[in-house]
């Protein structure tokens, strides 16, 4: 099965609309989902919608939990908290009840899937390799895909130790020996220096993985930001990728 992994959407309309765009001349089987479809952007309601109308596999990240009541904000910078409760006021009933019962990890497949980590599939950012093992030792499945960080990585176990590796467009990773943790990077705000959407494909045959990058109108996704009365650092930070 080759699958078209997507996670960290925040709402940005654009820069999911141009994936999927992507996505349909990849051929994929399925679209899987790591969750926050909402957050940081202005076009939650459309986000939401596009995600159930398109994805095979839809988690709920952090972001979806705090917009739902299910997550305190307390624990969210001021930016974050601010985009939740404007995301609170502003989407339909209707999204808000297809997010309430959306997991945030899903272990039915022949992949781990968690928004954040196997330990803590809401809070945990994988983004060393120390953190990599303890959560290489802990899940089941010999492959995890994660989210939550915004940053394409992957990490693997092969022998002794584990090594990370950043994933620029163009990456691949051979999965077929070791244990592995693999992140696609974010859709909505990428925080790797490249403000390019991004997204990976998953082939589950040959276990390889292969990481792209969307060029998208992020003047338009800024200006949704700014004229919804959203902090203006939320749409600075999209031209930057940071």
């Amino acid at each position: 099965m080759h699958v078209a992994v997507v996670s960290d959407i925040h709402g940005n309309r654009q820069a999911f609309e141009a994936v999927l765009d992507d996505v349909d001349g990849a051929e994929v089987d399925q679209i899987w989902c790591l969750g926050d479809l909402v957050g940081y952007g202005a076009d939650p309601d459309a986000c939401v919608e596009l995600a159930f109308e398109r994805c095979d596999v839809v988690l709920a990240g952090n972001h979806d939990l705090a917009v739902t009541g299910a997550l305190s904000l307390d624990e969210f910078s001021p930016g974050a908290a601010a985009a939740a409760r404007w995301t609170r006021e502003t989407i339909a009933e209707r999204n808000l009840d297809a997010l309430r019962p959306l997991p945030p990890q899903d272990l039915d497949h022949d992949v781990g899937l968690f928004h954040a980590s196997p330990r803590d599939p809401v809070w945990e950012y994988v983004l060393s390799t120390l953190q990599a093992e303890l959560c290489l030792e802990a899940q089941d499945h010999r492959v995890c895909l994660v989210g939550h960080s915004h940053v394409a990585l992957a990490f693997a176990r092969r022998g002794e130790g584990v090594a990370g590796t950043a994933c620029p467009e163009g990456s691949r990773a051979d999965m077929t020996a070791g244990k592995w943790i693999i992140n696609p990077g974010s859709v909505g705000q990428p925080r790797d220096g490249d403000p390019r959407a991004a997204w990976m494909t998953l082939d589950l045959k040959t276990w390889t993985a292969s990481w792209r990058r969307v060029t998208y109108d992020v003047a338009g996704a800024q200006a949704a930001i700014r004229a919804a009365g959203l902090p203006h650092a939320l749409a600075d930070r999209l031209e930057y990728g940071q």
